[in-house]
């Protein structure tokens, strides 16, 4: 069997299985079995295969559902449940099942739901819920979207320095009756100063009676709470630990981030990227108002217009080159054309290697000069190419002398060359220079160098056309 006819199966497989859940799932919602009965059978499912049904239930079926499910599988499906989504169900909850389930969501996941009701409803849930709850709700909801705070967890284990690997334990059972985060226990002072980590396996097969301080992790990597996402993400990608945590600005502990919230931080931060290289202020939603994507879109595309009316304002300053010599008009998408996507390819690769940070200038300046090594090379190979069959199109197709078409051709095969070494270096140096003002390179978007390469491409063709074609040659 073929790899793509095999994947296709899988495929198939995946979604054949996915519509028999479906069903499943459906059936014990409308059944008249008991409600322990339903939870029996709800217990065989996964939480994201019950997380992708919910949504096909009437409001009806899915008040039912909240009723008959354990808080404990509830907050499991809501884990993966889109937020948006997410706020949602909790609407359609009462108060006090609401704030139930609040209490049992890790407490980052819980702000991001709560974020997605309204202000009236949010303050009723916030007010139902415990305490200690609703402090750590405050304190996450604190922190801006942008911050590595925003996205901390309270579930892990924290342990006093002082204690004895024996009373390490006794309260590592106790934290753990609600924390499911205990492969590393925290360790801090009398005010709450962190101070290391420790392994659950070395705290196990340690003595008793031995001090923590012995098995403590000093070195541990650590975050402080109002550091800014995308560098927390650059700066723990070359630590292996499932679980960092996250200090105030007196170094004291306030939670953790696990390595689920820098994955979907991470591919927060990919689609940001991708939207700003697309020319979008920021990611958009497929449920998202039209007048919202428009407020998304407009700036940039602002900004485009006004280098595009630039890029004609130079091509119309060769009027008497293009009045005298109309056939060049014909080829002037091939270059401006290629001269964007030697630009695209520069840009992706040059923030491509920004991602892993710490370059150093003379780094920055062989990124640069490889780019436009890579340019020459390029543009005298495709500058041949062109030069040799824009030539022979000219003579056969359209009829023109032998030194009339390859004089065209050869001038359209310097315009190449210049265009793709200039496009080169722009599409290096423009994100080199958003990073060194301490703007996201991704701002440098695709679209945005496209207009500059466009431009560089418009006065090195007509350029050429007007010093070699009209006033070397005479061809006019």
């Amino acid at each position: 069997m073929k790899k793509n006819e095999l994947n296709k199966n899988v495929i198939l497989n995946e979604d054949a299985v996915k519509n028999i859940h479906c069903d499943e799932i459906t059936a014990v919602i409308n059944s008249n079995d008991s409600p322990k009965a339903m939870m029996n059978k709800l217990d065989d499912y996964h939480g994201s295969d019950i997380a992708e049904v919910i949504s096909t239930f009437s409001v009806l079926n899915r008040r039912k559902f909240y009723r008959v499910c354990s808080l404990e599988m509830l907050a499991e499906i809501f884990e993966y449940l889109d937020e948006k989504q997410a706020g949602e169900y909790l609407r359609e909850m009462d108060i006090h099942k609401a704030s139930e389930l609040i209490s049992e969501l890790d407490t980052d996941t819980a702000v991001n739901i709560l974020s997605e009701t309204d202000k009236d409803r949010r303050s009723l849930i916030i007010d139902a819920v415990a305490p200690d709850v609703r402090s750590e709700l405050k304190l996450i909801a604190s922190f801006d979207e942008e911050e590595i705070g925003s996205r901390m967890t309270t579930n892990c284990i924290i342990i006093d320095e002082d204690m004895t690997v024996k009373q390490a334990m006794n309260a590592l059972v106790s934290q753990a009756r609600k924390n499911d985060n205990i492969s590393t226990l925290f360790v801090v002072d009398e005010n709450k100063v962190f101070s290391g980590a420790i392994d659950l396996k070395d705290l196990i097969t340690a003595d008793s009676e031995v001090e923590l301080e012995s098995i403590t992790a000093t070195s541990f990597p650590y975050v402080y709470a109002n550091e800014q996402t995308a560098d927390c993400i650059e700066k723990l990608k070359d630590y292996s630990e499932y679980i960092i945590p996250v200090l105030d600005d007196s170094n004291r502990l306030l939670g953790v981030i696990t390595a689920q919230n820098i994955i979907e931080a991470s591919d927060d931060e990919m689609g940001e990227d991708y939207a700003k290289l697309g020319g979008l202020s920021a990611e958009e939603d497929l449920n998202e108002p039209v007048l919202q994507s428009v407020k998304k879109r407009l700036p940039w595309l602002l900004v485009l217009l006004g280098l595009g009316m630039v890029v004609s304002t130079v091509v119309g300053a060769f009027e008497k080159v293009v009045a005298q010599l109309t056939l060049i008009v014909a080829f002037q998408s091939l270059i401006l054309d290629m001269a964007g996507n030697v630009g695209t390819q520069s840009l992706a690769v040059t923030i491509r290697v920004l991602t892993d940070g710490g370059l150093t200038a003379k780094q920055k300046l062989h990124l640069v000069s490889k780019e436009m090594r890579v340019g020459l090379l390029n543009g005298t190979l495709i500058g041949m190419l062109s030069l040799i069959a824009v030539g022979l199109y000219i003579f056969f197709f359209k009829g023109k002398g032998l030194v009339y078409s390859f004089a065209m051709s050869g001038c359209i095969g310097i315009s190449l060359i210049l265009a793709i070494i200039v496009s080169s270096a722009v599409g290096t140096l423009t994100p080199l220079f958003f990073k060194k003002i301490k703007i996201d390179p991704a701002v440098a978007s695709g679209p945005m160098i496209t207009t500059l390469n466009d431009l560089v491409a418009v006065v090195a063709y007509y350029g050429t056309s007007w010093i070699f074609l009209l006033n070397v040659l005479k061809l006019g």
